[in-house]
């Protein structure tokens, strides 16, 4: 048996997001119908995390095992890439791994962008790919606020009702901010994140950006583990899986 990873890029708007659900398309269903036709037996991808519907990915890492060598990269590449790019899903790479390479259970990191676009005039080219935020941002006590959010917490204030990780617990061990022209990209690096917790706190993050919270309030909030006090979490058209380190 060989196991392979492939590095995967997508454009998550017309998708219930990564994992198979009954409700509507998944990337993961779509990559794994393509991928059993050209294998020719039935393969099933599992994927470094579940990005929700509507969230994008610049490199997606995920695995599959099949009883098939895979030669030639390049033709592989060329063939399923043909078909998964009419549904805006691009296989980047292929790489043979060790049989205990798991894509979810061996990251040691993860990386998500959520990218901004500050301006007036409505998005055109960026449109479905960024959260477009008419009202003047303070990018100093984005970043500020941003700092306050490092280290090891519990983040239940930023966690999704339907979350089902066992512990609110995470280490956030990097948040950079920066800033070229009207567009803000904000970087969070952590080994695991819970349910909605990027773009929940990217909603807090602009309300003190925005002057609706006070650094101390942002606080507050943060420390009183309850999600009712977090802001409207960032839409999902923002969020990238922007790398997964292993």
């Amino acid at each position: 048996m060989y196991v392979y990873q492939i590095i995967i890029e997508y454009e998550g708007t017309n998708f219930v997001g990564w994992q198979i659900q009954k409700n509507g398309l998944s990337i993961q269903e779509v990559i794994q119908k393509n991928l059993s036709k050209i294998i020719k037996q039935k393969i099933n991808i599992y994927g470094s995390g579940r990005t929700d519907s509507g969230v994008h990915a610049t490199a997606q890492s995920a695995h599959f095992i099949t009883r098939t060598k895979i030669s030639n990269k390049f033709l592989f590449l060329n063939t399923i890439n043909f078909f998964l790019n009419k549904k805006n899903i691009s296989i980047l790479n292929i790489k043979r791994k060790k049989q205990n390479f798991h894509a979810r259970y061996s990251a040691k990191q993860r990386f998500y962008k959520y990218v901004i676009v500050n301006r007036m005039a409505p998005l055109s080219l960026e449109k479905n790919r960024a959260w477009h935020i008419k009202s003047i941002l303070n990018t100093e006590l984005l970043k500020k606020s941003a700092k306050l959010l490092i280290g090891k917490k519990d983040f239940s204030t930023y966690r999704s009702s339907s979350c089902g990780a066992a512990s609110p617990v995470r280490t956030l061990e990097k948040v950079i901010v920066s800033k070229k022209g009207s567009k803000i990209t904000i970087i969070f690096k952590s080994k695991s994140f819970l349910q909605q917790q990027v773009r929940s706190m990217v909603g807090c993050l602009k309300f003190v950006a925005e002057g609706k919270w006070t650094l101390k309030k942002f606080k507050l909030v943060m420390d009183s583990k309850k999600r009712i006090n977090c802001a409207p979490p960032a839409p999902a058209s923002g969020l990238y899986l922007f790398k997964v380190s292993y």
